[in-house]
């Protein structure tokens, strides 16, 4: 991999983590179809995932100091909230760590991300019936285990976690802000998760792989701001459920393409 495909899959990511269309699909996709894979492996995709829960830290930045703040003060209402995310996250450790040879596995499997593709449409097209049903500023303490669940479940490639988490979210009766905002926040947890339990195989990354991993961080974390700046439109004008199309349009093609070449 050189540094301009280290750009190309950096801007893919960042586009992608955001926008409900699978940002772990589209990175197997473009490797595929680039004709291309990482030196380092889930290494460098995991990179690229720390780049971008730095564009929801840099987005959130107001909401994540009045946590910090809160948490340091001991008010009870960012107590909460931190235990909720925590508790969402849960799920996910738990499936990264007993299932994760499973998991590699499925990212080199190019035909599960088309597939996973087509089943992220029909989540993200159930947002069109739930955008303007919920108004809960935050979820219960059972809706947070049920919101963590969905984003294990879309560790497999293909399934999108910002799609799969905000549609669980609003249809258990939360805002659509709301439940975005809840869902970026874990995601922040969950990154940083997988992100610690890689280190050392990131330290032990060849100067290649790291100068790699520098320039394509950079263009996941430029892209993925500006991709929240959509997600956030697209909630607001309520049109988040269009990408459904584009997921079945994606996976789709790409299974046909696989089939053909």
């Amino acid at each position: 991999m050189n540094t301009i495909e280290a750009i190309i899959l950096g801007i893919v990511q960042g586009l992608t983590e955001f926008l409900p269309v699978s940002s772990s699909g589209h990175l197997v996709m473009a490797q595929s179809l680039m004709g291309v894979a990482p030196d380092g492996g889930i290494v460098f995709e995991v990179a690229l995932h720390v780049a971008t829960l730095v564009a929801i830290l840099l987005y959130y930045f107001k909401r994540v100091s009045s946590l910090t703040v809160g948490a340091f003060t001991g008010d009870a209402d960012s107590w909460r909230y931190i235990g909720k995310l925590a508790l969402a996250t849960l799920p996910a450790i738990v499936i990264a760590l007993t299932l994760k040879s499973f998991i590699e596995n499925q990212f080199n499997a190019p035909a599960v991300a088309g597939a996973m593709l087509l089943i992220t449409g029909c989540i993200v097209w159930t947002t069109r019936y739930t955008i303007t049903k919920g108004d809960a500023l935050e979820p219960t303490w059972t809706h947070a285990l049920i919101i963590g669940c969905a984003q294990a479940v879309a560790i497999l490639p293909g399934i999108t976690r910002s799609g799969t988490t905000l549609a669980v979210g609003m249809a258990l009766g939360m805002a659509p802000l709301a439940a975005a905002e809840f869902s970026f926040l874990m995601g922040v947890i969950a990154m940083a998760g997988a992100a610690v339990l890689l280190l050392p195989e990131i330290s032990a990354a060849s100067p290649e792989m790291i100068a790699n991993i520098w320039v394509g961080g950079a263009a996941a974390l430029i892209s993925g701001l500006a991709a929240l700046v959509i997600f956030v439109w697209l909630l607001k004008s309520q049109r988040f459920h269009i990408f459904a199309w584009y997921a079945w349009a994606a996976g789709t093609a790409f299974l046909i393409w696989l089939g053909v070449s």
